[in-house]
């Protein structure tokens, strides 16, 4: 039944039953009214309201769930359907958004693999300049002062050292920054190596780093390492960068047999209600390219978990 022909039914019904008992024997009107039959007449249309009320409430109660789920949605987590309850067009209207919000979704997890896709590429360019261009440059200069060095004054060669060991610490720092856009050791040893020289990378005096990672891992794919490594990069980044955290692990395991879990957690701050910014966003994206569950969890007392779970095809790794 339509929700028009509801709601009239619903309003005819309490409509007829009302003259009903105004034309009948047990309500009389005198003239002027008396105080007993206003009260009456009155409780007559309480009633009446109330039982209009009940049933417009029950009658668009699909349609305020249809609103929640639309109000709910979010495409970086997908799967998210509203119920289909009854016939008419409230059902229609329902079955309508899921095949909408499922069209979105897809399309959001094609678009974002196009712009990961670019966003590797530019990556791995700049990384090639930084090596290639600002690399080379500062390793001529760093040649230029040891040879200086041999030349100047004894008065003025602590400070040609010193000038050096700058450029040294910067070519260091290129460097570590031309790793980190362009992951070499994830393509020439893979994931379990680069996973521990990135766990490697982030110990630092005040905070304790492990990992557990497991090395007979099936072959996932480029696509799949390379996710999971972008996701333990950016979350263990926030754990040394924003938590404050003094101990950072990272865990790599099969999951009976059906899915690889990533899992990073540190003893921070938490997330505390805070809005999730560009970096977890970019989480949630590259886990939608592989249709992977990413779920952050925040502990009252401190701490966040991070668990990336990546389903393995029937037909093999990918």
């Amino acid at each position: 039944m339509s929700l028009f022909w509801r709601m009239f039914l619903s309003n005819a019904i309490v409509l007829v039953i009302a003259t009903g008992l105004l034309i009948g024997p047990w309500v009389t009107v005198s003239s002027p009214v008396l105080v007993h039959e206003a009260l009456v007449l009155c409780g007559g249309l309480m009633a009446m309201l109330v039982a209009n009320g009940l049933l417009f409430r029950i009658g668009l109660a699909p349609l305020k769930r249809l609103t929640k789920a639309m109000a709910d949605a979010n495409l970086l987590e997908p799967g998210q359907r509203a119920r289909v309850t009854g016939r008419g067009e409230l059902a229609e209207l329902t079955e309508s958004f899921n095949v909408m919000l499922g069209r979105l979704e897809s399309e959001r997890a094609e678009s974002s693999g196009r712009v990961l896709s670019a966003q590797e590429s530019e990556r791995r360019r700049v990384a090639r300049e930084l090596h290639d261009e600002v690399g080379q440059t500062l390793t001529a200069v760093i040649l230029q002062f040891k040879g200086i060095a041999d030349r100047v004054p004894t008065s003025l060669h602590e400070e040609v050292v010193t000038a050096q060991e700058t450029v040294r610490g910067s070519l260091d720092e290129v460097r570590r920054i031309a790793r980190r856009l362009r992951p070499g050791v994830l393509e020439d040893l893979g994931l379990p190596s680069a996973l521990r020289a990135l766990v490697t990378e982030f110990s630092a005096p005040g905070v304790t780093t492990s990992h557990r990672v497991d090395g007979s891992l099936t072959a996932l794919g480029a696509e799949a390492e390379l996710v999971l490594y972008r996701v333990a990069q950016e979350a263990m980044t926030n754990a040394a960068r924003h938590s404050g955290a003094s101990r950072i692990g990272l865990e790599l395991r099969t999951a009976g047999g059906r899915a690889v879990e990533l899992t990073v957690s540190d003893n921070g701050t938490g997330l505390r209600h805070a809005a999730e910014g560009a970096g977890l966003q970019g989480m949630r994206e590259r886990a939608l390219l592989l249709g992977a569950a990413l779920t952050l969890t925040s502990r009252d007392f401190g701490g966040t978990t991070v668990r990336l779970r990546v389903p393995l095809l029937t037909e093999g790794a990918t």
